[in-house]
């Protein structure tokens, strides 16, 4: 994994300016002729020197670091680069530190790991470096969808200012022991093996209902309608969205396009399978500890949760008197992380034999990007090509279980990560905006997503959204809402 003379060579070998030039893509698939494709060139400090006996600060996801994944990433790091002297450290603070504020002052790390909404914001503000990415080890593998959620254009020139390293896109998180006995016979109706509640969302509202009324105290399917990264998807699906023109128009906000009342019925019928607690953040959580202790069947999450819950899981296989490594092995047998159901073309879950179509789902891809305030800017693209190889991507999909960005490493992680991967090159997973007016659409829509999930608990003649009609002018509301909060307000 010693690949700094090599990383050192090719970015001498770049051109890059301070400015940047787009030339005509020539890479693969990537190749267009509008120069729409991941940059080619970064800033002009980019120069391949690395730097020697410096310290870079690198800012990484808390789970990755509670899970011993940074620890082993830095440790490997440091040896493959000791004889530069080159040394990477946690940054030992926040993941959600503002580099705007911070990063001036000198507080903030040289390397960050977030997501590209968060990154991008920084890249209005020249808070971060445009990267030479086509000289990166990873580059070939990552897909062109997950390069574009960190690209950004200035006088017609496209430049890169992340490194994707995994793909975030809710997933369903089950637990296989929770299943009814008879499963196989009333439960399979096509007979491959699956459970029909975990591959449509009408079979999963029948089962909630039915698990709960055999034990008040128990659920099927719960989530937050609260949030709005897991709910919008149910609206994109019949032909909402967030921004007109792939997301870069916020002019246009569609998040009541298309048939998206559909989707917030949906919603709110899922709601009446579910306590209060859908009403705010409660189940988003405490879902970890609710699904291992069996009050949840069902849940969503991120891929990169997988390993909470399995904790969770392990915990309670060892207070019912299991050893450690018998609990361990048994929550990786029962705790199943899938992809989304399918939803009905009518919206109606209560269809009895509904026509399916596939689920959209707001998505993301976390990555790394390098602060314009580092004093070790080759330091630190070496750190970000060493930790987005082939093999350090895999070691990560195998402590944390996310789902790579590289599809080489999706490919070695398996059926799920290869979905994901797939949902993202086929458009299934739609990634948040990478513009900064994104920042405007999460109160309105909490709100709306707020009110829908009362109208469960409201009487019938007080439900605030009685029809499909109701549900289509709450979202167009939700649309103003957020242009006036974008344009009007600002």
């Amino acid at each position: 994994m010693k690949r700094k003379k090599e990383v050192a060579l090719l970015l001498l070998t770049a051109v890059l300016a301070a400015a940047g030039c787009a030339d005509e893509k020539t890479t693969g698939e990537k190749t267009t002729e509008s120069g729409s494709a991941a940059a080619v060139s970064g800033s002009s400090v980019f120069d391949g020197e690395l730097e020697e006996n410096v310290t870079i600060r690198v800012l990484e996801n808390d789970t990755a670091i509670s899970k011993g994944y940074f620890e082993e990433l830095i440790t490997a790091f440091n040896e493959a680069y000791a004889d530069q002297g080159i040394t990477a450290v946690d940054a030992n603070m926040d993941q959600y530190m503002d580099l705007a504020n911070d990063g001036p002052y000198g507080y903030g790390p040289d390397v960050l790991y977030q997501a590209n909404d968060v990154i991008m914001q920084y890249a209005k503000g020249k808070h971060i470096y445009p990267l030479p990415v086509q000289q990166l080890s990873c580059y070939e593998q990552i897909p062109e969808s997950a390069w574009k959620a960190y690209e950004t254009t200035v006088d017609g020139t496209t430049y890169c200012c992340g490194v994707p390293v995994n793909v975030q896109a809710p997933m369903l998180y089950y637990r296989a022991d929770l299943l009814p006995e008879d499963w196989q016979e009333n439960w399979d109706e096509d007979q491959n093996g699956v459970p029909d509640m975990v591959e449509n969302w009408n079979d999963l509202y029948a089962y909630s209902k039915e698990r709960h009324e055999e034990n008040p105290a128990q659920y099927g399917y719960m989530k937050s309608l609260y949030d709005v990264y897991f709910s919008s998807g149910f609206l994109f699906s019949y032909g909402g969205y967030v921004f007109g023109e792939e997301n870069t128009n916020p002019e246009d906000v569609g998040f009541s396009a298309g048939e998206a009342e559909k989707g917030a019925w949906v919603l709110q019928q899922l709601a009446g399978v579910m306590n209060e607690e859908c009403i705010d953040d409660t189940i988003t959580t405490n879902a970890y500890s609710k699904l291992g202790d069996g009050t949840y069947f069902a849940t969503l999450s991120t891929p990169d949760m997988y390993s909470t819950f399995a904790d969770e899981l392990e915990k309670e296989y060892e207070a019912e008197g299991m050893n450690e490594e018998e609990a361990r092995e048994t929550a990786k047998q029962n705790l199943i992380m899938t992809t989304l159901p399918k939803l009905p073309e009518s919206g109606d879950l209560s269809e009895s034999d509904p026509v399916l179509i596939d689920m959209k789902a707001m998505g993301g891809v976390n990555g790394y990007a390098v602060s314009a305030y580092t004093k070790a800017p080759n330091a630190c693209l070496a750190f970000i090509d060493f930790a987005t190889s082939y093999e350090m991507v895999t070691r990560r999909s195998e402590m944390l279980g996310i789902a790579p960005a590289r599809g080489d490493a999706a490919e070695s992680a398996g059926d799920v990560s290869e979905k994901i991967y797939a949902n993202l090159e086929n458009g299934n997973v739609v990634l948040m905006p990478s513009i900064s007016e994104v920042s405007q659409i999460w109160t309105p829509a909490q709100t709306f997503f707020t009110d829908l999930a009362k109208d469960a608990f409201r009487s019938g003649s007080e439900k605030k959204y009685q029809d499909l009609p109701a549900l289509k002018s709450g979202l167009e509301q939700v649309d103003t809402q957020i242009h006036d909060a974008i344009y009007t307000l600002k």
